[in-house]
């Protein structure tokens, strides 16, 4: 299998090295992002804004933005700590603090998803290279090699055409199938973080929360009345 596999690459000749390596860079692209847009990034949505949500009802603004510090790698946690820090703030200061939010976040989300797309379609113009350049050897041959010569050449020539095509569809194809896949799954988190960000920001500019302050985020405990006689 080796054997076939190795005299297969021999055939594409300089053209199927740079398609193979081509697919290498797009595997790495590929797991790379699956790690982080399936399992980094992953995140109980309606959960995780819910208790925010419980938080903020109940006035308890310090414990939301704790439970986001537990979650900062999450980009959607990430932004709501952003958001949530300007909370006690003007309207205008929270829907500001929102827009800047949002565009710290989605780059997170759509870094290097762009480059599978590319190298797709740069295996594919290459083995359409290594296509042309075996038909020219094929016809190189039949123009002006020896008898001798021909029909080595010949096949030469057709067997580098017909393998390059082939090696750049087969990196080709899967890289554009999981750049639509990654896609989808890069929007949808797009998608949630922006609708739950603007959730998050309408439920602050009507809450009027009071500013944060040591005595806000750190009541002082008043001292009951029996334990005021029994010091006095």
């Amino acid at each position: 299998m080796f054997s076939s596999i190795f005299e297969f690459l021999r055939e594409a000749g300089v053209w199927g090295g740079l398609i193979v390596m081509t697919g290498c860079i797009s595997i790495f692209f590929i797991s790379e992002r699956i790690k982080v847009l399936y399992f980094q990034y992953g995140l109980d949505v309606n959960e995780f804004s819910q208790k925010i949500n419980q938080f903020i009802h109940s006035k308890k603004l310090d414990e939301a933005i704790v439970l986001c510090s537990q979650l900062e790698t999450k980009p959607m946690a990430r932004a709501f700590k952003t958001i949530l820090e300007k909370a006690d703030r003007d309207d205008e200061t929270i829907f500001q603090t929102h827009d800047n939010a949002m565009s710290e976040i989605i780059p997170l989300y759509t870094r290097r998803l762009h480059y599978l797309s590319m190298l797709a379609n740069v295996a594919t113009m290459i083995g359409l290279l290594g296509t042309i350049s075996g038909l020219i050897t094929s016809f190189k041959a039949v123009a002006k090699a020896d008898a001798a010569l021909k029909q080595q050449l010949l096949s030469s020539g057709i067997a580098e055409s017909l393998n390059t095509t082939l090696l750049g569809l087969v990196v080709a194809i899967p890289a554009m199938v999981f750049f639509s896949i990654l896609t989808g799954r890069q929007n949808q988190l797009i998608e949630q973080t922006t609708e739950k960000c603007g959730k998050l920001t309408e439920l602050l500019t009507s809450a009027h929360l009071p500013q944060l302050n040591r005595q806000n985020v750190f009541p002082d405990m008043p001292i009951p009345p029996s334990v005021q006689n029994k010091v006095s």
